[in-house]
């Protein structure tokens, strides 16, 4: 499985509605699986995002989906990178010419 970050942004909605958070990553959670996702992290963070998800999917586009079904609950925004992991960097960077 592939390793996907995803930064998150609360919406005017989401802020107002901040209480029932814990209910929502819940929801967040079942909406990954049913996208083929698994959230693995959720940090709560202090500056220009409110999340950080960390997430594994078998491909980019159930990662997308994810990210895509979460936001259209129109609580948060996201932004999504691909994370690659130690051992995946060093074939990245043993490939090189």
């Amino acid at each position: 499985m592939a390793t996907y970050v995803s930064l998150v942004r609360f919406t005017d909605q989401g802020i107002r509605n901040v209480k029932e958070a814990a209910e929502r990553i819940a929801a967040a959670e079942k909406l990954f699986a049913q996208a083929g996702a698994r959230m693995t992290e959720i940090y709560l963070t202090m500056g220009r995002y409110d999340y950080v998800v960390v997430m594994e999917a078998p491909d980019d586009e159930a990662a997308t989906k994810a990210a895509l079904a979460v936001s259209s609950l129109g609580n948060v925004r996201t932004e999504t990178l691909r994370a690659y992991t130690r051992p995946e960097i060093g074939k990245i960077i043993g490939g090189l010419p």
